[in-house]
């Protein structure tokens, strides 16, 4: 009996130390990342003097995936295409979608008429100085029209048409706000570590970008036809660097989204919308209350959107809900469903979360 109880003391330490070193992600269980090497097989994307876009955009993805795995092994990474395939621009969203993405990169390389043109950028949906971003919005979708029948699979969508691109005007992004946030990491990095130009966090008018319903960013990686930004984007060690970036900029993108998913700090000011206990605090003030002195109430709201410009009560962006909002940096974020009690608005985001899929919890102080 001895023997046996020594023997399954020793098992349990045995288990003890074998489940304390294994490595805990409880915020990062489930999440998923797709890769998305943009072009391939009958489209080579931007030509350079010797190499494809189509390759180094497969280079850069295999090699940040290959890193995504290392180092955040309960993530789940999914690449549009591994090989030179032809993959088209619907069904790169549609694997995003069918694989409940968290988080869609699609890779890039620029191109221009002028051979001194350099440096990343990173765009996300939208039609903010669309006339100056126009040119490669077509240049990147121009793709569907080697699919037969693209009309069809793209309702109509012409991608050398100005006119199909109002359509983009009036669909709303629900992921902006995330998008952005992952946007300025990735430049951030690129620029601030690696040294390299910055063109900025821009917006434009992708198809891609469009129908994946997550969090999405096109990144430029440089120009393949600068000749000194090609042989850059060719070395390995480029391209090693580079995928360690847009790794970094992930780490600090889902660290920061984790920190702010149930809490978030916003100005009550802005937040005008009456709420249960404002007659309870005007009838403090006018006892003589001080309301210096006075104990803050916490309320919840839900974030549904964030625009550019300034919306009105009644945009159809808002989609018929009622809002507040407040101006952070170039941003107005909105909110809605503002109460004191949590239980309600989790109550609500259940039906709201059907008009804006991404919506989140946000609690403060007044």
């Amino acid at each position: 009996m001895q023997k046996m109880r020594k023997g399954l003391y020793i098992l349990i330490l045995l288990l003890g130390g074998m489940l304390a070193a294994m490595p805990m992600h409880a915020e990062e269980t489930n999440y998923t990342v797709v890769l998305d090497a943009g072009h391939g097989g009958k489209d080579p994307g931007a030509v350079g003097r010797f190499s494809k876009e189509k390759d180094l955009n497969l280079a850069l993805v295999l090699k940040i995936g290959e890193l995504l795995n290392e180092q955040y092994p309960d993530v789940k990474v999914v690449y549009t295409r591994s090989t030179d395939v032809f993959i088209p621009l619907q069904t790169r969203a549609d694997i995003a979608n069918k694989n409940n993405a968290d988080l869609f990169i699609s890779i890039h390389a620029n191109a221009s008429p002028s051979k001194e043109a350099k440096g990343v950028e990173t765009f996300i949906l939208g039609t903010e100085k669309m006339d100056k971003n126009l040119d490669v919005a077509m240049r990147e979708n121009a793709v569907m029209k080697l699919e037969a029948d693209y009309k069809t699979t793209y309702q109509g969508f012409d991608p050398n048409s100005i006119d199909s691109y109002i359509m983009f005007e009036l669909m709303q992004n629900s992921f902006m706000d995330q998008s952005l946030q992952f946007a300025e990491q990735v430049q951030k990095r690129f620029v601030g570590h690696l040294n390299r130009s910055d063109r900025g966090v821009q917006q434009a008018s992708f198809w891609v970008l469009l129908k994946t319903a997550c969090p999405s960013i096109l990144f430029e990686m440089g120009f393949i036809s600068n000749p000194e930004e090609e042989r850059y984007l060719n070395k390995e060690t480029s391209i090693a660097q580079m995928a360690n970036a847009l790794v970094n900029a992930f780490g600090a993108y889902t660290h920061k989204q984790a920190v702010k998913k149930e809490k978030l700090a916003i100005d009550t000011a802005a937040v005008a919308a009456p709420t249960p206990d404002s007659q309870t605090s005007q009838t403090s003030q006018s006892s003589g209350t001080s309301k210096k002195n006075a104990e803050p109430t916490t309320y919840y709201a839900l974030q549904v959107c964030a625009s550019r410009t300034e919306l009105a009560p009644d945009d159809p962006k808002l989609k018929g809900l009622v809002c507040e909002h407040r101006k952070v940096g170039d941003w107005y974020k909105y909110y809605a469903i503002i109460d004191t009690d949590r239980n309600k608005v989790v109550e609500k985001q259940k039906e709201i979360k059907k008009l804006f899929p991404d919506c989140w919890i946000t609690k403060f102080e007044k």
